[in-house]
């Protein structure tokens, strides 16, 4: 069964402070001229941002914690260690895929083109944070589409995080309606729009959402890791 949701922009929550963080900052402590590009930003993004996602629930799920693999309908997935740990307990998966559309990445491209590349790098930014936050709303859909079952849900995870391979994405595409919420794959993986996420959700009674395990991954490249990992040592000092 398909889901499919659209979402306003100033649904979503984003807060100046959750720019910044992804641009290497601390909330709050940006310097000049980033929280005035930041609000001009936020300005502008709802008239360039078409929000949009969906997910499909499949049944079929086994998770094979020796062969580190999960296998959902006819695909079988090796996102590693760490993920298939936290589908141990799950009867069901949730794929989704989500995006923000190609608008806010043509802004940035314009606003590049006319000289203006910090405020370009701001709305990149925003468009990152904008499929974020929708990947978070979708979840909230989930839950509330299974609660009233007694299930619960792990935490999201996809394809080029927690060092799993971003090939993957042709498994879980292969999965989903052709062109699902207009979203499209490459033959390298990459998602068109670009400002777009996918993913899978484990769903089962004993499932619950644990937050994400950084000190366990070794992907040193991953900015959410770096953001975790920036946090942790800022306390220990």
């Amino acid at each position: 069964m398909n889901n499919l949701f659209h979402f306003h922009f100033k649904d979503l929550g984003i807060s100046p402070g959750e720019i910044e963080e992804l641009m290497g900052f601390e909330p709050g402590e940006s310097p000049e001229p980033f929280p005035l590009l930041i609000k001009e930003g936020l300005e502008m993004a709802p008239g360039y941002c078409q929000i949009k996602g969906g997910y499909q629930i499949f049944d079929a799920v086994e998770a094979n914690q020796a062969n580190e693999t999960i296998r959902i309908g006819d695909q079988l997935f090796s996102p590693g260690k760490n993920v298939v740990s936290r589908f141990k307990n799950t009867s069901q998966a949730a794929l989704f895929v989500c995006t923000a559309g190609t608008g806010i990445s043509e802004l940035s491209k314009q606003l590049s083109s006319k000289g203006d590349d910090l405020l370009a790098f701001v709305t990149d930014i925003i468009g990152s944070v904008t499929v974020e936050k929708a990947a978070d709303k979708i979840q909230e859909k989930i839950l509330e589409k299974v609660a009233p079952s007694g299930l619960g849900i792990t935490d999201s995870f996809s394809p080029g995080y927690c060092n799993w391979s971003v090939a993957e994405q042709q498994k879980l595409f292969a999965l989903l309606p052709p062109d699902f919420c207009g979203i499209s794959l490459s033959e390298s993986s990459l998602m068109n729009p670009i400002k777009s996420a996918s993913g899978i959700i484990g769903i089962g009674t004993n499932c619950k959402q644990t937050g994400y395990q950084c000190s366990g991954c070794t992907d040193q490249q991953c900015i959410y890791g770096k953001i975790r990992r920036r946090k942790k040592a800022k306390k220990n000092l």
